[in-house]
C-alpha cells in the first residue's frame, strides 16, 4: 500500500521559512516524479511544484517561482519543498503528491496522495 506522509508544517511570520518533507512507503521499486500542491480556504487545490523521478527537472508554479525550491533524496524516498520569503497569501494545507507515470502539473495526472499539512503565514 503506497503512503505518502507530510511534515514540517506550521505557523510562521510573513518574511520567514519553512521546509516541509514528504516521506514516501510501499510503491514499486523505482523513482518517481513527484510534486507538491496546495488549497487555500475556500479555494480549489493548486499545482505549486514538481519535480522529475531523477530530480533533474523541476517546475514551479508563477507564484511561487524564486521563493520555493523542490528537492528530493531518493535513497531516503523523501521528498522537500523549502518555503522561503513567505507571504501570507502562501496559507494553504499543502499536499505531496506521487505520479506513476510522468512530471506533470495537473492534479489528475498523480496517482497518491498523503494526507497533508497545514502552514500558515501571519502578517
Amino acid at each position: 500500500q503506497v503512503q505518502l506522509v507530510e511534515s514540517g508544517g506550521g505557523m510562521v511570520q510573513a518574511g520567514g521559512s519553512l521546509r516541509l518533507s514528504c516521506a514516501t512507503s510501499g510503491h514499486p521499486a523505482g523513482s518517481y516524479a513527484m510534486g507538491w500542491f496546495r488549497r487555500a480556504p475556500a479555494k480549489v487545490r493548486e499545482f505549486v511544484a514538481a519535480i522529475s523521478s531523477s530530480g533533474g527537472s523541476t517546475y514551479y508554479a508563477d507564484s511561487v517561482k524564486g521563493r520555493f525550491t523542490i528537492s528530493r533524496e531518493n535513497a531516503k524516498n523523501t521528498l522537500y519543498l523549502q518555503m522561503d520569503s513567505l507571504k501570507p497569501e502562501d496559507t494553504a494545507y499543502y499536499y505531496c503528491a506521487l505520479s506513476l507515470r510522468y512530471d506533470s502539473r495537473k492534479l489528475e495526472d498523480y496517482d497518491y496522495w498523503g494526507q497533508g499539512t497545514q502552514v500558515t503565514v501571519s502578517s
